[in-house]
């Protein structure tokens, strides 16, 4: 579990590709030693594994699935990635509840500046849109951020200084592919209401015109 407040950027210092799989070696700009092998790290908002380390470094698996279903199969040797160690019982959550486990790719189509921020505008599979909500939170790459608008296939985000600073967002432009994380509790709300949305559905009317005839009318 992760909380979408990023500890690291890191830079990727090798994909070595087998098939559709790939190993990642990615050095965080924070010091991250000692590791412990098999502890979770968020990658650009995905759940990773630490397999080896190699110095500051460390080395992750990607599954086909995972490369398949969210942008990591996009890096290359010398890309940046938002970086996130697993939440410890008993730390701050200062973002909000972040799984790790990408919703669906989506795609920057607009960056203005406000100020000192910059409002993002992200375009995004219809699908998750009944579990995004204005003033709700996403992870967008794995940052925590705040819907300021939405629609059924849009939200944007007021992006501060300190995140633009601290994260990759800062390298998004016009087109960027990111990785969109949906609230974890609306997730759930979402699937519990389900059965009951099923059941209070209006349902096709059995009166035709041969049952009013029938029936004097």
């Amino acid at each position: 579990m992760f909380t979408g407040i990023i500890a690291s950027i890191g830079t990727v210092t090798e994909v070595v590709r087998s098939g559709s799989q790939a190993r990642l070696t990615i050095t965080p700009k924070q010091d991250f030693t000692p590791y412990q092998l098999g502890e979770s790290i968020a990658v650009n908002g995905v759940c990773l594994t630490v397999e080896t380390t190699k110095g500051p470094a460390f080395v992750a698996y990607a599954s086909a699935k995972t490369l398949e279903v969210t942008t990591l199969g996009l890096l290359s040797r010398g890309s940046l990635v938002n970086l996130e160690r697993a939440l410890a019982l008993g730390d701050r959550l200062g973002g909000h509840l972040v799984s790790g486990h990408v919703d669906t790719v989506a795609q920057v189509i607009g960056i203005t500046q406000a100020g000192e921020s910059h409002v993002v505008r992200i375009t995004f599979d219809p699908a998750v849109s009944a579990e995004i909500i204005p003033k709700g939170s996403v992870a967008l790459d794995g940052v925590s951020l705040t819907v300021n608008d939405c629609g059924a296939d849009f939200l944007e985000v007021n992006v501060i200084p300190a995140t633009w600073q601290e994260t990759t967002i800062a390298h998004w432009r016009v087109g960027t592919k990111v990785n969109l994380e949906t609230d974890l509790i609306g997730k759930y709300v979402a699937r519990m209401l389900a059965p009951w949305r099923a059941s209070a559905a209006p349902r096709a009317s059995t009166i035709t015109e041969d049952f009013l005839r029938q029936h004097g009318f």
